[in-house]
């Protein structure tokens, strides 16, 4: 009897291992497919976002309107390396980090300070 016993373990131990074998297939592949979507919504659009970051301190001049992280306007009067001197009013200039900048208004397509919304100044006739 005794050896019956044990026959019997060793063959459910053999089915076990069958069956065990195609599911580390499916959670392989299904943990490759969670870290493929991590990367493709994650990762990659921040890596595009920090390079167009880049590209834009790089290409900020004297004299360009920009908008600092804060909200703050101002236009660029100086670079000093990785500070940048903003006059933010006619006589009053801050000192801000370059990496603050966060882009730069192109005056012909967007005025200072945002789209301005037309006001009826005529009251209600009703």
């Amino acid at each position: 009897m005794f050896t019956l016993h044990s026959s019997s373990f060793v063959q459910a131990a053999e089915s076990s291992s069958q069956k065990s074998g195609g599911s580390f297939v499916v959670t392989l592949l299904f943990m490759g497919a969670i870290g493929a979507a991590m990367y493709f919504l994650m990762i990659r659009p921040q890596r595009r976002r920090l390079k167009e970051s880049q590209e834009l301190q790089r290409a900020i001049g004297e004299g360009d309107e920009v908008i600092t992280n804060a909200g703050i306007f101002g236009f660029v009067n100086a670079i000093d390396g990785d500070v940048v001197w903003l006059e933010i009013a006619e006589g009053t200039e801050i000192r801000v980090s370059r990496s603050s900048l966060l882009r730069r208004i192109n005056p012909s397509v967007e005025p200072a300070g945002g789209e301005i919304a037309a006001e009826s100044t005529e009251p209600d006739s009703e």
